[in-house]
């Protein structure tokens, strides 16, 4: 009998390859430029209801992975509140429909999270909004190519690389902790980076393996409060930050086993599944999300 199914189609070819047009943005980047433009999952995410009444906090939630992980928790039935950038507020206004659309609260917040008291008053403003949160994603982050050498690297560009990718995840975790119920969960975004280490990219990587040892410890540390603490490690995703921060973008993701970069919703189901209780026995875990490259 002829297999009814219908065919998978191959992971590999599935969203466009490299070579990729060449373009160039100003830091922070934003959607509407990019060619081709990101998948969010904004037409083929489907819930199920895996977060249910949850309320979630997501930092860089206007572009990119963030986008696409605010429309995967709205759609699974979670409201969001997610920061952003003054500069990108077109973006923001757009995860803040795409949220809305599903049923949900959506709450931008414009906030720098290099600043302590920043990150106070954005988890006094999630509380106040929802009362707890129950899933805090660590998403934001920072990076600049600098192919010339540590010698390039500035003072300034490593404070500011460390202060939102380290400093800002260690300020919202400690303070948005008291605030978690059991069950509740926490998850990082690590990197590919953090274990195959781009040296054009030393700074972020070096950021990205200090995410990767802090969710492992973070996670013995909670385990008893019944948080779960874990991160994704994303490989080459076709976001804002690349146009932004690259001097390259015809090759992007070519390195990756699987000949391509990811698209944002392809990021989004990982985060689903860390904080829905299908992960209840799930914590100190690093998700490969790397398109084929090795972590370990």
């Amino acid at each position: 009998m002829a297999d009814e199914h219908p065919a998978q189609p191959n992971p590999a070819e599935r969203y466009p390859q490299p070579d990729l047009p060449a373009q160039d943005q100003a830091h922070p980047g934003w959607t509407g430029p990019m060619d081709p433009p990101p998948d969010h999952g904004e037409d083929s995410y489907r819930g199920s209801g895996k977060l249910e009444g949850r309320a979630a906090l997501i930092t860089g939630g206007d572009s990119g992975i963030g986008r696409a992980v605010a429309l995967a928790f709205a759609r699974e039935g979670a409201d969001v509140l997610f920061t952003y950038l003054e500069a990108e507020a077109e973006d923001a206004r757009e995860t803040t429909r795409l949220v809305e659309d599903a049923g949900r609260r959506a709450v931008a917040v414009s906030c720098d999270i290099r600043e302590e008291a920043n990150c106070r008053a954005l988890v006094d403003r999630a509380v106040a909004e929802f009362g707890r949160i129950d899933v805090l994603v660590n998403n934001a982050a920072f990076q600049m190519s600098q192919p010339e050498g540590i010698e390039a690297i500035t003072t300034e560009q490593f404070d500011r690389v460390m202060r939102t990718n380290v400093y800002g995840m260690f300020w919202l975790c400690k303070m948005a902790v008291p605030h978690i119920p059991e069950g509740g969960s926490i998850i990082n975004t690590t990197s590919v980076q953090a274990f195959k280490a781009s040296p054009h990219l030393l700074d972020y990587a070096t950021t990205k393996g200090a995410i990767a040892t802090f969710t492992q410890g973070l996670a013995q540390m909670l385990a008893e409060r019944g948080v779960r603490v874990n991160a994704v490690a994303p490989g080459p995703v076709w976001t804002p930050l690349i146009p932004a921060t690259l001097p390259d973008t015809v090759q992007f993701g070519k390195q990756a086993p699987l000949g391509r970069p990811a698209q944002p919703a392809e990021m989004a189901p990982a985060y689903v599944f860390l904080a829905s209780q299908q992960a209840s026995y799930i914590t100190g875990e690093i998700v490969n999300a790397t398109g084929g490259t090795p972590i370990s």
